[in-house]
């Protein structure tokens, strides 16, 4: 059974986030020489994102939608399971891979990157939509 409260926590969560990442969007040149903009940036994208991963493995395992091999997978399942669009469910995958380059370091992260992606994060939008518009319906 869906723990409603979690999930909504986890939306709000991730609604707060993308106000803070809206605001950051429309930094002024002399805030983002700042030098904690970037880093702000940095980890408003690397909780939005895990509260989007959060959502999708409690999704996989109380409505029974296999055991993910990662946490990409368990974005595809949930996208499978019409929880979220399948084009939802892609761009998703790719945040997850965004945001491992970020936690991780697997390679240098360009900062023109993050930049770029901060004027790009309607799929994060598009899926703390989906996903509430299909608690409601539970």
């Amino acid at each position: 059974m869906v723990d409603a409260i979690r999930v909504t926590r986890l939306l709000r969560s991730l609604d707060e986030n993308l106000g803070a990442l809206a605001r950051r969007q429309d930094a002024s040149p002399a805030q983002r020489q700042e030098e904690t903009w970037l880093l702000a940036v940095k980890y408003l994208f690397i909780t939005t994102i895990e509260a989007c991963i959060d959502i999708a493995q409690h999704l996989c395992s109380v409505e029974s939608l296999g055991t993910p091999t990662d946490n990409g997978d368990a974005i595809r399942r949930i996208g499978q399971a019409g929880v979220i669009d399948n084009s939802t469910a892609q761009a998703i995958v790719s945040a997850v891979g965004f945001r491992n380059v970020l936690v991780h370091e697997y390679v240098d992260v360009d900062d023109q990157i993050v930049i770029d992606r901060l004027q790009h994060h309607e799929d994060l939008r598009d899926f703390a939509v989906q996903v509430g518009e299909w608690l409601a319906r539970q």
